[in-house]
């Protein structure tokens, strides 16, 4: 049986530049801290978002990442959503092997996220953007 989510609190941060992504980042770091997360935690939350705000800076802005503290059966985590309304990802099986980027990167953004998170899961469509979304609990 999967227990059920409730939604306390929500900080959504627009991305459209480099300021941005450092500001998404701070802004996680600091609630994974609050939640009681430990410093390694909450530096693998600020990774995660960093990787999700520097995609949309490079393949899709504008966009935003929207962070919020869930829980589930009475333990906490952040959920992380990216969203942008870009040109989307063509495949995203290929998007997520290691080493494979369309802009000459090292090729480790998504599949680093789905390493540092709980949960992930991406949905993209051609033409109409890219969310991704990620779960980071607390131990």
């Amino acid at each position: 049986m999967k227990s059920v989510q409730l939604v306390e609190s929500e900080i959504s941060v627009p991305i459209n530049s480099d300021q941005d992504i450092v500001a998404a980042r701070q802004k996680g770091r600091l609630l994974a801290i609050t939640l009681g997360f430990s410093s390694g935690d909450a530096t693998l939350i600020a990774t995660a978002i960093s990787e999700l705000a520097r995609n949309i800076v490079t393949y899709a802005k504008p966009g935003k990442v929207v962070l919020t503290v869930i829980h589930n059966s009475g333990r906490p985590g952040i959920q992380l959503v990216a969203y942008d309304t870009g040109p989307g990802i063509p495949d995203v099986s290929q998007a997520l092997r290691d080493g494979f980027s369309t802009s000459g990167s090292l090729g480790l953004g998504l599949p680093g996220v789905k390493r540092l998170v709980d949960e992930f899961e991406i949905v993209s469509e051609l033409n109409h953007g890219t969310t991704v979304t990620a779960k980071k609990w607390r131990l």
